[in-house]
């Protein structure tokens, strides 16, 4: 078999190393995308979340058995192509809940004792601590929605701090509420309760901008959003309407939609724009990134060394499981 691997950095490199011995493994530094199209001879390529794989792209390969992708989600392979052709397409289900909810608490305790500041002005050499005053954790209320994997660990770490945690899910798990110590909530009731919310839930059309300016209307004043779910979630503009007038008090983000527009900031600017709403999303994303209130972080809430070695890794065994004829972790097949 061919194995074309995609966005392959040096480290992942060497996961892959042990398939070298009966299949021809191929590396790529940049993401899969239409008009750059490389080894469309591959049975099997692997790509992280910045390769864009829809159907024309799809089509391109004609041997195409396996797409293993090293995420967890899956929204950039058309996977109703894959389904027509008989793709099977392979994910990494778990690879770093606890990673990701230690993201959660990074983002809030720089938040609730106002770390960047306080470290510019110390690298200033200033030391006084007039007019950074933070608030403490214990004994506020943290809502989390989406109690899967994330949340659940995230909990752990909140009732750690010794806060109160209410929770939403459309599944609920009341043995895991009773062992964890915390209550399901209707969503509303959530929303007006937290003084710090967190998101734990996928991108669907479900959930898309959960969080807009209805909703918001019905959170506590002064509440803390955080997300390091799927930037669709939020709508980017009724939080920033929300936090100009401090009906939410402050944000913590490691996602943003349409993520890649930042990151290739200035090819975009330099181009002409074919959608305006692309335009008006990027503007806006920029306003939160110099908003003094807002955190960003750039999707890395999974980039520690043993989260990435889980997601390779995986990876790696997705393959072999596939090639051996018991397919493992498959979220899209004939």
């Amino acid at each position: 078999m061919k194995i074309a691997v995609f966005e392959a950095e040096d480290r992942e490199r060497i996961a892959f190393e042990k398939l070298r011995a009966k299949h021809n493994v191929v590396f790529v530094s940049e993401p899969l995308k239409p008009g750059q199209i490389q080894h469309p001879d591959a049975d099997i390529i692997s790509t992280f979340i910045y390769s864009e794989l829809g159907g024309s792209v799809i089509d391109q390969f004609p041997d195409l058995k396996l797409i293993a992708t090293r995420s967890t989600g899956f929204e950039h392979i058309d996977s109703a192509k894959c389904q027509v052709r008989g793709i099977a397409v392979s994910n990494v289900p778990v690879y770093g809940s606890k990673t990701v909810a230690e993201h959660v608490f990074a983002l809030l305790l720089s938040i609730s004792h106002r770390m960047p500041e306080a470290i510019a002005r110390a690298q200033r050499g200033h030391f006084s601590p007039f007019g950074l005053q933070g608030f403490d954790l214990a004994e506020k209320t943290f809502g989390v929605i989406g109690s899967g994997g994330i949340g659940r660990h995230v909990i752990q770490i909140a009732r750690g701090f010794d806060m109160k945690v209410v929770a939403f899910d459309v599944r609920q798990d009341e043995e895991a509420a009773q062992q964890f110590g915390f209550s399901y909530l209707p969503f509303d009731d959530v929303l007006a309760q937290s003084d710090v919310l967190s998101l734990h839930v996928p991108s669907m059309p479900s959930t898309h901008h959960l969080i807009r300016e209805e909703t918001i209307a019905k959170m506590k004043t002064g509440a803390v959003i955080i997300n390091v779910s799927r930037g669709d979630l939020i709508e980017t503009g009724a939080l920033i309407q929300a936090l100009t007038v401090g009906k939410i008090a402050a944000a913590g983000l490691d996602v943003l939609p349409d993520e890649p527009m930042i990151r290739e900031e200035a090819q975009l600017i330099n181009s002409i724009f074919g959608n305006e709403n692309e335009l008006r999303t990027l503007v806006t994303n920029h306003i939160l990134l110099r908003m003094r209130n807002v955190i960003i972080t750039p999707h890395s809430a999974f980039n520690t060394k043993e989260a990435v070695d889980r997601i390779v890794g995986t990876t790696v065994d997705n393959i072999v499981a596939y090639l051996g004829g018991t397919p493992q972790n498959i979220v899209a097949k004939k």
